[in-house]
């Protein structure tokens, strides 16, 4: 008897052994599901501040672009201005050569 209740023993003990492996196989899996949850909640944040990066970038072009728009219309006035001076100028300068001459 004593033979086999050491052997009953024996397979229970064996098969306590396997549902512990098991039991650590799936403790392990758990932690690397959470792992990999951490890390896709870590790629989220980041995808998600990369895109209000990304929008800030977009706003501060279109406010750029409003900016050389208005400037290029002021520089066009400008420049208008310099050459209506400077015909001007020369228009003075040969109506006095013109004079000069004739008298």
């Amino acid at each position: 008897m004593d033979k086999d209740l050491q052997q009953v023993y024996t397979v229970q003990s064996q098969r306590l052994d396997r549902i512990e492996e098991k039991l650590d196989q799936m403790a392990q899996a758990i932690v690397a599901l959470a792992r990999a949850e951490e890390k896709i909640s870590t790629l989220a944040e980041f995808n998600k501040q990369q895109s209000e990066q990304i929008q800030s970038l977009i706003n501060r072009i279109d406010r750029v672009e409003q900016l050389v728009n208005s400037n290029a219309s002021t520089v066009n006035i400008i420049n208008r201005i310099f050459w209506v001076i400077l015909v001007g100028l020369i228009s003075a300068i040969t109506w006095e050569y013109i004079i000069h001459l004739s008298n």
